[in-house]
Parts: structure tokens; C-alpha cells; sequence
């Protein structure tokens, strides 16, 4: 098997396995008082701490969540909890994943004005466009870092640190989805408030995420129960796949860097066998993550082609993993021609792609080229 498709989610490694199944056996309630809730307490704040290191943040600042659906309903719901009720407007892109993008909807329903910034005819977004839809009456901006669909990295930084010298009153919050682990994410730099994550896009286990807060942010607790994660998120802790989240941190911590460079060979390399090809296009120039790239194969619909390549064995999407096989809105946003968007594909790399697998991409694409546009004939 050929898998590219990592934006979707990625294969747990061989020691997030092993942290997941010693999380298992260490099998006492954190909360407990005894002898074995503290074993697995211990083990949840090593993770934590794993995690705050990764951020530049301290672990009390460090909750974990569900996952990154849960973090951004948590960070965008308790915004408007704690400002909303005073302040009604609240500012984000038309490229945001479902998991932002449809609460921001909810806020609208519930009297907020919402304004969302696209890209521009370039396809890009501007942090100029990002500032200037900020105002007094704004209590929350959140903008992705990358995009799950093209990969384009958003002026998130830059943005965050023009809102925050101009409105420092204004919650900020960044969906990292695809960008934690694999570009450079520090709280400080980011000035963000609020930044999720999720731990099965970086080879850690499905259904866990976290959500930093920055200290003294008066968010309203989520979760309502018995006051775990201190109050903010109540729910006994998943140990075994917070134990994962954190094996998989500390396995990348160290090597973002080299592996960003590598993947941007790889993307180099893949832009090459397509130019070779002929007939496909890169649909997203601008500046992106080499982790996630979205092309296009003239002629060949979308879905005839994850079938065709799927027989031999090699797995890509046709956009997000989330939009189950629906036209893409986003890539709409993103100035993608129309007559393109039935034929994308979303190619995404792990830390183990190598240019074999993009040859052996790039030799079935030009096999279904060949065969499936002489039926179409």
C-alpha cells in the first residue's frame, strides 16, 4: 500500500503504539488517590508537559480534548461565553475547516456578525484584509494556520500581531491543525490566545487533541461534571491515548526541521513527475506547506480516479477526508477554476513518503490518463 493521504490521518508509529498499550496497563483513574490513579496521573502530566514544550507554553496552560473539533468548539463557544454577550463581532476566513466554519455559523444564528475574509485573486489571504475587519466591538479572530485542502499557509502571525497591538482586548485563536509538528509553532510568536491540535495527524492515536489557553484567558469551562483537566474539561482522561498524543510529540519534537526539508524535495519532486506527465496541474502556488499538495488531472473525474488508483493499491483523497466526496467550497475560495474542481486530488505526505511512492503516483496517474480518457472517447 501506497498511502498518501496524511492530511486525512496518518499512521500511528510503532511507540505511540507502545505508549497507547502502557497506558492501557497502567489502568487507574487519575483522579484516584491511590497508588494506581497516581501511576497514570503521572502519566498525563508527562504527556502535558511533553506537549507545553513542543509550544513554548507552560503544562497548566495545556488542555486535552477529544480532539481538534472538540478544542475549536471549545475555543470559539467560550469566546463568545466570556465576551460575546458584550462585544458581537467575530472575524474568520472562508477556508476554515467544518470544525471552525460551522460554529462560526451557530455564532451568526445566535446574533453575531460574523465577517469572513477570502483570498484574494491570487488566492491568497491578506493579514492587511485580517486587521481591518477587526474592530472595537470584536471579541474573537480565528484564523487556520494551514489549509487541510491546498495547503496554503495563512498570514496567521502576522495577522495576530497587528490585532494585538492595535485591539489587545480581542481573543485570538488558530486552528493548527496541520501545521503543529510539522512547521514551527510557538505560542509567543503565533500571539495566539488559543491554539488546537489533534493527535492523528501527526502518527498519534484517533480521538485525542489538545487546546492551549493562554494563562490568565478567562475561558468558561466546556465540559460540565467532575472537574477534570482542573475544571475546564470534565471527563475522566483517556490515559492511553493522551500517552500516545505525547509519544508522538516527543518522537517529531526534534526533528521538524529536517523534516521539513524533506518534504519540501518531495513536493519539488512531485510538481516534476507532474510537469513530466502532462495535463496536470498544481492548483495552489502560493505559500504552502510541503506536507499537502492539491492537483488537478484534466479530463478525469475526481472520484474515477481515487478508484483507479486505489485498485493499485495507492491511497490519496479527493479533498478534505471531512467533505465525503462533496464539491469543494474551499478550493472555490482558493480561485481553483471551475472546470478543475471535479477533477482534484489531494496528495498529503508523511515523514516515510518517499520518491518511490511519488513515482509510483505519477506512472499510475499517466496509465489512467491514457486508458481512462480513450473510454471517454
Amino acid at each position: 500500500m501506497i498511502y498518501l493521504d496524511n492530511a486525512a490521518t496518518t499512521k500511528p508509529s510503532g511507540e505511540v503504539c507502545k505508549a497507547v498499550i502502557n497506558g492501557l496497563e497502567v489502568f487507574g483513574n487519575p483522579s484516584s488517590l491511590h497508588r494506581a490513579g497516581l501511576d497514570a496521573e503521572l502519566l498525563v502530566t508527562h504527556a502535558r508537559e511533553i506537549v507545553a514544550e513542543s509550544l513554548g507554553c507552560q503544562a497548566e496552560e495545556i488542555f486535552f480534548t477529544s480532539g481538534a473539533t472538540e478544542s475549536n468548539n471549545t475555543a470559539i463557544f467560550g469566546a463568545y461565553r466570556s465576551q460575546g454577550k458584550r462585544k458581537k463581532r467575530a472575524v474568520t476566513t472562508t477556508v476554515e475547516h467544518p470544525a471552525v466554519a460551522r460554529p462560526f455559523d451557530e455564532l451568526e444564528r445566535l446574533g453575531c456578525e460574523i465577517v469572513r475574509i477570502s483570498p484574494d485573486e491570487n488566492g491568497s489571504i491578506s493579514a492587511g484584509d485580517i486587521l481591518r475587519a477587526v474592530n472595537e466591538d470584536t471579541f474573537l479572530v480565528s484564523c487556520m494556520l494551514v489549509n487541510n485542502e491546498t495547503g496554503a499557509v495563512l498570514p496567521v502571525e502576522k495577522a495576530f500581531s497587528m490585532i494585538k497591538k492595535k485591539y489587545p482586548q480581542v481573543i485570538t485563536h488558530c486552528d493548527c491543525v496541520q501545521g503543529y509538528m510539522k512547521l514551527p509553532v510557538r505560542t509567543k510568536k503565533l500571539n495566539a490566545d488559543m491554539i488546537s491540535v489533534s493527535g492523528h495527524k501527526i502518527y498519534g492515536p484517533k480521538g485525542i487533541g489538545a487546546l492551549y489557553v493562554r494563562k490568565g484567558l478567562h475561558i468558561p469551562p466546556f465540559m460540565l461534571g467532575g472537574g477534570q483537566e482542573r475544571g475546564f474539561r470534565s471527563g475522566t482522561e483517556s490515559v492511553p491515548l493522551i500517552c500516545g498524543l505525547g509519544a508522538a510529540v516527543e518522537q517529531l519534537k526534534d526533528s521538524i526541521g529536517e523534516n521539513l526539508e524533506k518534504m519540501r524535495a518531495l513536493d519539488a519532486y512531485l510538481a516534476k513527475r507532474c510537469m513530466e506527465n502532462g495535463g496536470i496541474s498544481i492548483n495552489y502556488a502560493g505559500e504552502k506547506s510541503p506536507y499537502i499538495n492539491s492537483i488537478s488531472v484534466q479530463g478525469l473525474k475526481s472520484e474515477v480516479l481515487l478508484h483507479f488508483l486505489e485498485e493499485k493499491g495507492i491511497y490519496v483523497s479527493s479533498g478534505s477526508a471531512c467533505s465525503k466526496g462533496k464539491k469543494s467550497g474551499v478550493l472555490q475560495e482558493f480561485r481553483i477554476p471551475v472546470q478543475d474542481l471535479d477533477t482534484t486530488l489531494r496528495v498529503s505526505f508523511a515523514v516515510t513518503t518517499t520518491e518511490a511512492d511519488i513515482d509510483a503516483l505519477a506512472d499510475a496517474l499517466s496509465i489512467a490518463q491514457q486508458k481512462l480518457q480513450k473510454l471517454r472517447r
